[in-house]
């Protein structure tokens, strides 16, 4: 029982991160990528991962390309 909770929430915050992505798609005309950091969904831009990587959100060397394969959803 706690664990169907705990997928029902995670589902729900997922649909929310993929709407508020598709959004910022659609305002600012950037490919945004749904990633899982720490426990925690995060919409990012493209553009905006080597920023994540400076601030080591990200792993050092980590490139564009590996994020893109991890990432939960991607814009078009």
């Amino acid at each position: 029982m706690f664990n169907l909770i705990k997928r029902l929430i995670f589902a729900f915050k997922y649909k929310r991160a993929v709407k508020r992505a598709d959004y910022f798609r659609h305002i600012t005309h950037r490919k945004h990528m749904v990633i899982l950091l720490g426990g925690k969904l995060h919409v990012i831009a493209k553009q905006d991962i080597k920023t994540f990587i400076r601030k080591r959100l990200l792993k050092k060397g980590t490139t564009v390309a590996d994020v893109e394969k991890i990432a939960l959803y991607t814009t078009i």
